[in-house]
């Protein structure tokens, strides 16, 4: 039976799979709480799994040490869009997409004081007409910031934040402002019984090092499959950190602990 790689099918993460030539190995699309679970059951072998989600699990599972969804300051797809101010939030709609975003804004908002009902629901913007505030991650936040912003300003230091009564929190820069680390949003996990094979990490890396240097087109590719302006995107992609270098490995560690658990991470042999 083929190894199986679990990939979530997000703009971000397209410069990791676009140029990926799946030989040897079977891919599985989801949404990243399903590919956690595949994961954990060992449906998939190896896949991109919310940071959340591995720090809880770290005893099982091992880690790719040179693979990350990262950024530092503002991430653009990890939005609390709310209507008032955050102090005044009564019931918070949650993605059912990811642990990892919902996780942070629960350690945020605790840490100010805030404690609004949360309440799991499916859905974008329209979300609003029944709750203070909805958390979006992904595609359906990048949709719909999008279908918030008018025209795409000059410099994206110029891109807006509120828009009449909506305004839109962007989590990594609250993350940013606590700690001045990166937030790691997803890692490359796989169970520790079952590493996946040296042939299909050697493929995981080229197929980075194409998406990365192909940057512009993999970003034109993914704005057109959203309907959103390419230079939204390119700036979007643009911003991710994708090498768990040093600085997202202190982000990672420094997001174990303010939850209260403990990082310590089995990397994957070279």
């Amino acid at each position: 039976m083929a190894y199986v790689l679990g990939v979530p099918l997000y703009a971000n993460t397209a410069p990791l799979y676009r140029f990926l030539e799946p030989d040897g190995f079977a891919l599985r699309h989801g949404v990243p709480a399903e590919l956690n679970r595949m994961v954990l059951s060992g449906e998939v072998g190896l896949s991109l799994v919310s940071s959340y989600f591995y720090l809880r699990h770290q005893e099982a599972l091992g880690l790719l040490p040179d693979f990350s969804v990262a950024v530092l300051g503002r991430v653009y797809s990890v939005n609390l869009f709310h209507r008032g101010s955050l102090q005044d939030l009564k019931r918070v709609a949650l993605t059912t997409e990811s642990a990892t975003s919902v996780a942070l804004l629960q350690l945020l908002f605790r840490e100010e004081g805030l404690a609004p009902r949360y309440e799991r629901a499916e859905g974008g913007l329209e979300l609003l007409e029944a709750y203070d505030g909805v958390l979006l991650i992904g595609d359906r936040a990048i949709r719909a910031y999008a279908s918030l912003l008018g025209e795409i300003p000059e410099t994206p230091h110029a891109l807006p934040t509120r828009f009449g009564e909506v305004g839109v929190v962007d989590l990594s820069t609250l993350w940013f402002a606590r700690t001045r680390l990166p937030f790691v949003f997803a890692v490359w996990a796989y169970r520790k019984d079952h590493p996946p094979p040296k042939a299909l990490v050697r493929a995981l890396r080229r197929a980075r090092r194409e998406g990365l240097g192909r940057l512009k087109e993999v970003a034109e590719g993914e704005a057109l499959r959203l309907g959103v302006h390419p230079a939204l995107l390119q700036h979007y992609l643009w911003n991710f950190r994708y090498h768990l270098e040093e600085p997202d490995r202190l982000g990672l560690a420094a997001f174990a602990q303010a939850l209260g658990l403990p990082f310590a991470p089995a990397y994957y042999p070279e």
